[in-house]
């Protein structure tokens, strides 16, 4: 039986978020989920100042960088997303 590790979300919260490719995303602020499933929907990330990818990338009216959870490639000390499903 595969060994399933969870996280608690106030132990995302903060932390650094970079594509799959080594880009600067920003800081992990918020986590949306599905009210009715409980499942995680989209990482509410602030965006890097200092990072042209992360200002090039589609925002939500509060100004985050909205990743969808299907694109969470891996979680550790830092967060990776699949930049291919950020667009």
């Amino acid at each position: 039986m595969a060994t399933r590790k969870f996280a608690i979300a106030k132990q995302l919260g903060g932390k650094r978020v970079i594509s799959n490719k080594g880009e600067e995303i920003g800081r992990l602020s918020d986590i949306q989920v599905d009210e009715r499933t409980g499942e995680l929907e989209v990482f509410l990330v602030e965006p890097a100042e200092d990072s042209k990818f992360a200002q090039s990338l589609p925002k939500t009216e509060e100004d985050f960088v909205a990743v969808p959870f299907k694109a969470v490639f891996a979680v550790s000390d830092v967060i990776v997303v699949d930049e291919n499903l950020l667009k």
